[in-house]
């Protein structure tokens, strides 16, 4: 523990939906349910509109619809919050060296070895002035906690949400966690939580009345202890600048269960690919590549193969996925696929060779996965199914995603069905704009890539020693500006 409040957790504030509704303006202050679409999705985020309707992250999509029937239901735009996602990191970057990405949205921040602030009055100028530069350059707001652990940031940024600050002064800590259920802390699950409020234990002043051994007797002695120093308020984790992946997976859950076996091959060899893309992008190769196949029992099963050397050849991963594939019988149907490489390590020399020979084949492959069909035809489907058409026009015109029109400009599509695409026009920073439907093949429309959330940023070059101390006209109601 310190004896400052030196550690920073940000959490942006539902981040997949805020970044929709910023950048679709028909969609402020509406129910926003981001995720899977299809029978059997699950939600990814809901925006604060949808969530005082019940709706949460994990929760079946059609649950979802149940108790949001008007809600905006929109398919996840990733290049978007990757986009967002780097804009935010970089200015926790220029905070301290050590910042600990966490997920796209959510990163501790050791403002101690940055030298941006050494007591309360300092960290929480930094907070504030964090929030105000996130706020101009993304248009997105964040919940910032501070405190003199990992483990107290983390619950003063979700005691803060939506849009606040909690500092919590050091030496308050058991005081603010005594009231608090014991699934506040890290760990603490369902089945834990379950398990501990059947011996009497629902708050954390329960836990730290119980003693040690006591815990340790009911949990284990592993989670027995490190319950305990939680329930106490310690936690002496560092803020660790690089966490290491690892492994690298990508997996795809489908609509309709797959029968024919080529089609299930076909959906390895795309996985595949898709997989050594991410592992490209993280600079790193694997050694072992994992199959995942989920059968239409919901049975789940795995196989792997262990190589010779760590690779990022996707024709090596994707002849090794194929091979897994063999082992598996899929007869009775697939509901979801999966390819991984783990034993991750950096580039050898022979993995930059075979990077170059098959960088041509890579995006080849990923651009025939990611184009729309060519003008006239379709995309070639081995399994005839008599709802293919609307699932390829699904694919090609996803809810949510951006498309240009040579006539109208730039929108978005609502949705899509027999035959025809409905799409909205406008811009993150226009009013909000009209609806149009076309056919699904119009030449005049295409698939295009997102905007920028903000059009004109402020200028935050010389940051953060230019930065305002706070935001004129905040709203720091709702959590969390002062201190307990």
């Amino acid at each position: 523990m310190r004896p400052a409040p030196t550690i920073l957790h940000l959490d942006m504030d539902a981040f997949y939906a805020s970044a929709e509704q910023a950048a679709k303006p028909s969609l402020r202050g509406k129910a926003v349910v981001v995720g899977g679409l299809g029978p059997r999705g699950v939600v990814a985020t809901a925006s604060y509109e949808a969530r005082r309707l019940g709706v949460h992250s994990a929760m079946p999509t059609a649950q979802a619809r149940r108790l949001a029937p008007n809600a905006a239901y929109l398919v996840p735009r990733f290049s978007l919050y990757r986009t967002v996602s780097d804009q935010v990191m970089e200015l926790l970057g220029r905070l301290s060296p050590l910042v600990e990405p966490l997920s796209l949205d959510e990163a501790f921040v050791d403002l101690e070895a940055g030298g941006t602030a050494d007591d309360s009055a300092s960290a929480r100028a930094t907070g504030e002035g964090l929030r105000t530069a996130i706020h101009a350059v993304t248009g997105l707001s964040g919940s910032v906690g501070l405190a003199g652990s990992k483990m107290l940031a983390k619950i003063a940024s979700e005691e803060a949400k939506p849009d606040g600050l909690l500092l919590i002064e050091p030496g308050t800590e058991r005081e603010l966690l005594a009231p608090m259920s014991v699934r506040i802390l890290p760990g603490v699950g369902p089945a834990t939580g379950d398990h501990l409020r059947r011996a009497g234990m629902t708050t954390v002043h329960d836990l730290a009345e119980a003693g040690e051994a006591e815990l340790v007797r009911l949990v284990g002695k592993a989670h027995g202890h490190g319950l305990y120093r939680m329930a106490l308020g310690l936690d002496d984790r560092p803020v660790v600048a690089e966490r290491d992946a690892k492994s690298v997976s990508v997996e795809d859950t489908f609509d309709v269960d797959l029968h024919d076996r080529v089609r299930v091959r076909a959906e390895v060899e795309r996985l595949a690919v898709r997989c050594v893309e991410r592992l490209r992008a993280a600079d790193r190769s694997g050694r072992t590549v994992v199959l995942k196949v989920r059968r239409y029992d919901f049975s789940t099963l795995t196989r792997s193969e262990t190589l010779r050397g760590p690779t990022d050849d996707p024709t090596v991963v994707r002849e090794a996925a194929g091979r897994l594939l063999e082992s598996v019988d899929t007869t009775g149907g697939v509901r979801l696929l999966g390819v991984g490489v783990t034993g991750l390590a950096d580039y050898t020399q022979e993995d930059l060779f075979a990077q170059a020979a098959d960088a041509r084949e890579l995006a080849q492959r990923a651009q025939e996965h990611s184009s729309p069909p060519e003008e006239g035809g379709e995309e070639s489907v081995p399994e005839p199914d008599p709802d293919s058409a609307e699932l390829l026009a699904a694919r090609r015109w996803p809810a949510g995603h951006d498309v240009r029109h040579e006539k109208h400009g730039h929108g978005w599509v609502q949705g899509s069905g027999v035959g025809r695409v409905t799409v909205r026009f406008e811009e993150p920073w226009s009013a909000p704009g009209r609806v149009l439907t076309f056919r699904v093949d119009d030449p005049l429309l295409r698939p295009a890539d997102p905007l920028p959330l903000v059009r004109d940023a402020a200028d935050y070059s010389s940051w953060p020693a230019s930065l305002p101390k706070s935001r004129s006209g905040a709203d720091s109601s709702g959590g969390g500006e002062s201190s307990p």
